[in-house]
């Protein structure tokens, strides 16, 4: 371990009580997607006193601050937004907010990029330039179907940027622990809306009718076979019907139409497209039974793929802090990330820090959500080491 990896890792140490401070700020103040107003203002008042050039406004309540003049520009990612969610905690941090928490761990995020922030910037000199992204809405999107990642690169936020890295909280992984694996890490996310169009009627008389109740069973069926029957077992899908309403409500009246919403999970972009033309036909069984249907697409997220260079570097400097036995490899998750728009626009490289809590393990996006902070610090040290070493590198 080379003395300047001792030294970040134990100046980051020295920082763990403010790290954890503002994480329990942020927790109790939280804010929506686009409405981030406050923590945006808090993010870019810290970055100017250490001495960043600081744009506000940008992707509508995202931070971008500049540091350096180096040849070589490396951004590091922190997301904002919190979720309408209504939390059951009864910490003393728990959200005044109501009806709004940090139930994903951007609180956390948020904390950890302003510390690797002020571990650069305390620095006497950067070998590079750094870009400090605090994004808003990872979330969610605006009425145009566009998250705050997309917005940022469509503002120039990633222009000029070598490489790009950031990280999650994840709590089903130990506190003290990270995961950086190369390759698709998070799944493509992509929403669905099938209208299926019978014929309704008196209950009594299903034969005058196109039950589309009874097409939807079948058209359900259809769809569960798809993953199983028609993709290759080597390539990880999912497909989820989540929920279904029909136009009936008395149950002697046969249903006019029935509405499904579903999700779509995928690693590669060559399953994604496949994916929906396997819905397309399994649908197609609509109109043999008599009906009609008509699907609508949210397409969202892309996978999130780790850069293979850029995920080494980060991978390298984690083992040269913490040891190799503390940064381990974890299976696939089917999370969606728009980091991965930030990772289409330059190589890219996302890690998992542990935050499992010790009395039982807490659920993402659920309303006891919380995180173990002890092995908090480690975040900051991580990205402030590869960020310099992603400076230097000439690949």
């Amino acid at each position: 371990m080379s003395a300047s990896t001792k030294t970040m890792l134990d100046r980051a140490r020295e920082l763990e009580k403010e790290i954890i401070e503002l994480r329990r700020y942020l927790h109790r103040h939280p804010e929506l997607s686009f409405a981030e107003t406050e923590t945006a203002k808090l993010s870019a008042e810290k970055l100017k006193e250490l001495g960043f050039e600081v744009k506000t406004g940008i992707a509508k309540t995202g931070v971008l601050g500049d540091l350096g003049s180096g040849k070589r520009m490396v951004a590091i990612r922190a997301d904002m937004d919190a979720l309408p969610i209504l939390e059951s905690n009864k910490t003393p941090y728990h959200s005044g907010n109501q009806g709004v928490m940090h139930a994903c761990g951007h609180d956390a995020h948020v904390s950890c990029g302003l510390a690797a922030a002020k571990l650069l910037a305390k620095m006497d000199s950067l070998p590079g330039k750094l870009r400090m992204l605090m994004q808003p809405a990872e979330e969610d999107t605006d009425s145009e179907g566009k998250s705050g990642a997309m917005r940022m690169v469509e503002e120039g936020a990633m222009d000029g940027v070598a490489a790009v890295i950031g990280l999650h909280m994840d709590a089903s992984l130990p506190a003290g622990k990270v995961a950086i694996m190369p390759g698709p890490v998070m799944a493509a996310c992509d929403g669905f809306k099938l209208t299926i169009q019978g014929k309704g009627g008196h209950g009594a008389y299903p034969e005058s009718t196109v039950d589309s109740v009874v097409i939807a069973a079948q058209v359900i069926s259809a769809i569960q076979q798809i993953v199983s029957r028609r993709m290759s077992a080597l390539d990880p899908a999912v497909i989820t019907i989540g929920s279904i309403h029909s136009s009936s409500s008395r149950g002697n009246v046969i249903s006019d139409s029935v509405e499904l919403l579903g999700t779509i999970r995928s690693f590669t972009e060559a399953v994604r497209v496949k994916l929906r033309n396997e819905l397309e036909k399994a649908c197609s069984l609509v109109k043999a039974l008599g009906g009609e249907f008509t699907i609508e697409y949210e397409l969202g997220y892309p996978p999130t793929v780790n850069d293979a260079n850029v995920s080494e570097v980060l991978k390298q400097a984690a083992c040269d802090l913490i040891g190799v036995e503390n940064v381990i490899t974890l299976p696939l998750k089917t999370w969606s990330e728009d980091f991965s728009i930030l990772a289409q626009a330059a190589p890219g490289a996302f890690m998992f820090l542990g935050g499992e809590m010790k009395d039982y393990q807490r659920s993402h996006h659920s309303p006891d959500f919380d995180i173990d902070e002890s092995g908090l610090y480690l975040g900051p040290a991580i990205l402030a080491e590869t960020a310099l070493r992603l400076m230097k590198s000439e690949n």
